[in-house]
């Protein structure tokens, strides 16, 4: 692999390659990588491990009222990262122990902190790619509710990165049982004769067979839905989401919920089902009858089975990956393959990452230079990659990262972040995306510094023209005349000062300046 690729494909499917990258995957295929990166051991490795151990958060709130709580202002680690969701579920009885809202907001800014380390500083950058599609695909806005905000470190580790490159029928079980999902659409509180439609309705709208499938506009009785009758309707309509809203009752969170007028749901955060709440009585979702009264969560089970196994399901999902890996437009023969290849595949435990992998090797991907604009945490941990930063996530950052246009776990519709470059290149999201890197390179918000001397030999007498052009190729952009000399002239420094002289600050922000190139932007 030359430079070019390595650089194009590990920020497509990463964050971009180490310095020392491009040595050694020069020697192997793009094919290998891809194999190792799709079959990652089960959590992070030794030196990510040593990385998140070591991060300190800030957390400071001034005393509650009355002083029931004292005014904070500490460093903590990510003390939530790795517990079970009932040691955090206590951060929300307020009245057994007063505290500050950042108390439970703590437990998403530490996601947010092992994110933005795993990002930078994993060895198995796919995975990164692929948690972050899913935290899309499968979007709980945390800013939304507090039991979300407690419930992410279990929903990030247990429920997205478990499954990542697994099964999407297990991952869509750990979904719908999750205490994130279930606060976020509201079913916890979906009982029969009361039936929450949210979770149902985005089940087949947002998280399986997609709006294209949607056809009510044009049927609204089952049988009227072509294939129906013959037990494959082509998609689903309204009828569908109120039956498989049914099939959805008494799937709860154990939140200390009353269960009748003696018996009480404990409050663990754990998911339960209440045989009480449940609608037991005949259904018919996707042309499929359910029997009565089946045993416990037969009926939920059943739903997610059809929906997991539609054609329109591996259609939408096989479309958004290639939306996210090959950009907009995606070539329709490529989607075809993937979405044949996950029906394939559907029974096996790694069903996702080999499809993956067809859509990583094939030629549609090769051919697919410079159609993704890259989002403010790739273009971020990119950087920092590149200039070997010793970095440390600050709230700074955070503000940072957010005005550029990525807030983690926050974007307010149940969509999450889309894939929509209209978004990314507006004049305020351009400047905050330079402002970005410039912060980056200049240690605005106490990141840590970076190491651009570690990116590749040089030498004190190395003209800053040199030293610029060496950067503009790790960065994917051809010499350039008039580049270099825009970016020595926007530091005030003579193309032919040698570098010797300059503090790693000014060689930073040398590299930040080359790194808001068009070519390095998008990927």
């Amino acid at each position: 692999m030359n430079e070019d690729f390595i650089l194009f494909a590990l920020s497509r499917f990463g964050n971009g390659p180490l310095p020392e990258d491009y040595a050694a995957l020069s020697k192997h295929s793009f094919a290998s990588w891809i194999e190792e990166q799709t079959a990652p051991p089960k959590g992070d490795d030794p030196a990510m491990q040593a990385k998140l151990k070591a991060c300190r958060l800030r957390i400071r709130y001034g005393a509650g009222p009355d002083n029931k709580w004292p005014a904070t202002d500490e460093t903590r680690p990510l003390d939530l990262l790795d517990q079970p969701i009932e040691a955090a579920w206590p951060l929300l009885d307020n009245a057994a122990k007063p505290r500050d809202g950042a108390e439970r907001r703590r437990a998403m800014d530490e996601v947010i902190a092992a994110t933005y380390l795993r990002n930078v500083y994993s060895r198995w950058q796919l995975r990164e790619a692929m948690a972050q599609f899913w935290h899309d695909h499968f979007h709980v806005n945390a800013n939304a509710d507090e039991h979300i905000m407690v419930a992410l470190p279990t929903y990030d580790r247990d429920v997205i990165r478990a499954n990542a490159l697994g099964n999407f029928r297990e991952m869509l079980e750990a979904v719908s049982t999750s205490a994130a999902m279930l606060y976020y659409l509201s079913n916890q509180s979906s009982r029969a004769g009361a039936a929450n439609e949210n979770y149902a309705r985005e089940l087949f709208e947002l998280h399986t067979l997609g709006r294209d499938a949607y056809l009510n506009d044009r049927y609204d009785r089952w049988r009227e839905v072509p294939g129906a009758l013959d037990g494959a309707p082509q998609g689903y309509i309204d009828q569908d989401v109120y039956e498989a809203a049914r099939a959805f009752t008494g799937w709860t969170v154990e939140n200390g919920a009353g269960i009748d007028g003696q018996r009480k749901l404990p409050s663990t955060g754990r998911f339960a089902y209440v045989e009480s709440w449940h609608d037991g009585y005949q259904k018919r979702v996707l042309a499929q009858e359910f029997d009565p009264f089946a045993v416990a969560r037969h009926d939920g089970r059943r739903v997610l089975d059809l929906v997991a196994d539609h054609p329109a399901t591996a259609r939408h999902l096989c479309r958004k990956l290639c939306l996210r890996f090959l950009g907009p437009n995606p070539p329709e023969p490529l989607v075809a393959r993937a979405a044949e290849e996950w029906r394939r595949q559907s029974k096996a435990p790694d069903q996702i990452a080999q499809v993956v992998r067809l859509i990583a090797l094939s030629p549609d991907f090769a051919a697919s230079r410079g159609t993704k604009v890259k989002r403010p945490l790739a273009l971020a941990a990119g950087f920092l990659r590149a200039t070997r930063a010793d970095f440390t996530p600050t709230e700074g950052f955070h503000g940072a990262v957010v005005a550029a246009g990525q807030r983690l776990f926050g974007y307010p519709a149940p969509t999450g972040m889309p894939d929509d470059h209209g978004v990314l290149l507006g004049t305020s999201a351009l400047r905050n995306r330079w402002a970005l890197l410039l912060g980056l390179a200049q240690n605005t918000w106490q990141t840590g510094l970076c190491n651009p001397s570690q990116a590749f030999a040089q030498k004190e007498d190395m003209p800053i023209a040199a030293y610029v052009e060496r950067w503009l190729g790790l960065f994917g952009t051809a010499p350039d005349p008039v580049a270099v000399a825009s970016v020595s002239g926007a530091i005030g420094l003579p193309p032919t000062l040698p570098v010797g002289p300059l503090d790693p600050r000014r060689l930073a922000t040398l590299a930040a300046l080359t790194a808001m190139a068009p070519a390095y932007q998008s990927a």
